[in-house]
């Protein structure tokens, strides 16, 4: 029998976590549906990440307005997937900032990946007549910028490529508390499919180098306590390399995608069979894995149609 195409088959509601991971910071998570953080400054809020939908976007302003009335005036985002993003129109924020790639990448692809994302991930667009159209940045930067919530200072930094070329982290100095987007994730999947594997552990070291007291992954609980967030960042380091190293082999002997998925899945269900969204991770993975190690250097771009004929081949 078939198996469903990506999370086609996912309909189940997930229980929302609310967490306070420092000082006036939080972790909006949902069993391993795409996390969004929120920074509590002097005299305002801000948001990383959106939700796919203003639909979703409104639970986390009611999640936020439990704990502040104060007005949510900046809004970032760590890179352009549409389950990130597309909800932006709900938090009415006059700032909305991201890498100066990324912007780049919502240009290239932007639509392409919504029209892709809604077919994976059905339940979560759920309400998605209400996005206005793609999201555009009011502020976009290259390396790192500061923005200052009254006397909270918030550093937007790109450490490297990882998720994808434009991947920024989100470092509250006065708490060492990072939101990482999707370069980190916890008891969930890494998606591979526009990443960069070769320069994404390098990433993670620069992440590790802050030393941090806690991370709000891209999907799974917040990570509070070092030992916790290196412990994410080991796990998330073998989940790249086990996806890259295998597939790799296989494209340096000349090998087929096929062999190349055979050789992923024997190294990585073991470990990480049980993640969430895992199976419908793994032909997008390992397509990008194999291509990046025969030289694609800048991902495909995913389409319906490709990732249709992806998943046929791989997981039909």
């Amino acid at each position: 029998m078939a198996k469903a195409f990506a999370s086609a088959g996912d309909m189940t509601e997930k229980k929302i976590s609310f967490t306070e991971i420092g000082e006036g910071l939080w972790a909006f998570t949902a069993e391993g549906d795409p996390n969004t953080g929120v920074i509590i400054g002097d005299d305002s809020v801000m948001i990383v990440e959106a939700q796919a939908t203003p639909k979703l976007a409104r639970k986390v302003i009611e999640k936020v307005r439990e704990v502040t009335d104060k007005p949510i005036t900046h809004l970032v985002l760590t890179h352009y997937h549409a389950v990130r993003v597309l909800g932006a129109s709900a938090y009415g924020a006059e700032q909305i900032i991201m890498s100066d790639t990324t912007r780049g990448q919502v240009v290239e692809r932007g639509q392409q990946d919504w029209d892709s994302e809604t077919n994976r991930f059905p339940r979560l667009f759920e309400g998605r007549e209400e996005i206005p159209g793609l999201t555009w940045p009011t502020t976009t930067f290259t390396g790192k910028m500061t923005v200052w919530l009254g006397n909270r200072r918030v550093d937007l930094m790109h450490l490297g490529r990882a998720h994808t070329a434009g991947d920024i982290v989100i470092h509250v100095p006065d708490q060492n508390v990072m939101f990482t987007g999707d370069i980190v994730e916890y008891h969930s999947a890494c998606y591979c499919g526009d990443g960069h594997l070769k320069d994404w552990p390098a990433t993670l070291d620069a992440i590790r180098a802050f030393d941090l007291d806690a991370i709000a992954p891209g999907r799974g609980d917040a990570l509070v306590g070092r030992e916790m967030v290196n412990a994410a960042l080991d796990n998330s380091t073998d989940f790249i390399e086990s996806t890259y190293r295998p597939a790799a082999k296989v494209a340096a002997r000349g090998g087929t995608v096929e062999e190349a998925y055979a050789a992923v899945r024997a190294e990585c269900d073991p470990k990480f069979a049980d993640y969430a969204i895992y199976e419908h991770c793994l032909p997008f993975n390992v397509y990008r894995a194999w291509d990046e190690a025969r030289g694609i250097e800048t991902p495909r771009v995913w389409t319906p149609e490709r990732d249709k004929a992806a998943w046929e081949l791989l997981q039909g």
